[in-house]
């Protein structure tokens, strides 16, 4: 069962997102200031990414019977070419907004919904809430990263 609470904490980390990113520069997303890590960049395409990716995987468990929830290479769709040209703010909008609308169907969902079933290619058997929760938390683990990277570029959030 997901909480009304878990919903808005899933609605909240758009805007979240949209803060961490707000006001930086092409310089500043594309610095890699923790050597060996992603950049700012490539934190937000990848959220972008894994969010679309997320939403449907969940909406997949809430339509389907027991579908295959296919992995992907997130290393492989951020090396996609281009990728560093991508209007990061633009995507974490993009992200706010994808989370807006499927948290229009999840208010609406029964509990014996978020109960319902998928099978990932590389974890198994997965619920609906499973994914709910696993997206607000993947989410946050990446914005404490961008966070501490934006603050060591001498541009912490006030």
């Amino acid at each position: 069962m997901i909480t009304s609470a878990q919903i808005d904490a899933y609605v909240a980390g758009g805007a979240k997102l949209i803060a961490a990113f707000d006001g930086l520069t092409s310089a500043d997303l594309q610095a890699i200031p923790v050597p060996g890590t992603w950049s700012l960049q490539q934190i937000a395409t990848h959220i972008y990414d894994s969010d679309l990716i997320g939403t449907d995987r969940m909406k997949r468990i809430a339509a389907m019977q027991n579908p295959l929830i296919c992995a992907y290479d997130e290393s492989a769709f951020n090396a996609l070419p281009g990728m560093e040209a991508i209007d990061a703010l633009a995507a974490c909008k993009a992200v706010a907004n994808n989370r807006q609308f499927m948290a229009e169907h999840l208010r609406r969902f029964s509990p014996e919904m978020f109960a319902r079933t998928g099978i990932h290619t590389e974890v198994g058997q997965v619920s609906l809430a499973d994914q709910v929760i696993k997206y607000i938390h993947h989410l946050e683990h990446h914005l404490k990263f961008a966070l501490q990277k934006r603050a060591l570029l001498g541009k912490p959030l006030a």
